[in-house]
């Protein structure tokens, strides 16, 4: 910036936000897990295999599981606007302040 520009400040807020598609993920993620020992350890059926049994309940539990990796982002989504900040930043020009490491 030159000397006669004043530099611009403004507020703005500083917060910790989860990811969301990882959530959705580990909801899966728990779902596919529950399905898997919904099939291993329920009783033997002549008419399914355990793999087929694992992909019916993988199918049915995915929702609910996507359902919870939600709603545990959106309580830390949450939390991390109550511990959220206030900072004030000031623009620079990057051309002038650009400082280069010796080669």
């Amino acid at each position: 910036m030159s000397e006669s520009q004043t530099p611009q400040r403004r507020q703005v807020t500083i917060r910790r936000a989860p990811k969301f598609g990882v959530f959705l993920a580990l909801g899966v993620m728990l779902a596919f897990i529950v399905a898997m020992i919904f099939a291993l350890t329920g009783p033997e059926s002549a008419e399914h295999s355990r793999f087929a049994i694992l992909g019916f309940f993988t199918t049915i539990l995915a929702v609910p599981g996507v359902a919870v990796g939600a709603l545990a982002a959106l309580i830390l989504d949450r939390i991390s606007v109550r511990k959220s900040r206030e900072a004030t930043v000031e623009a620079i020009d990057e051309e002038e302040d650009q400082t280069y490491p010796p080669s």
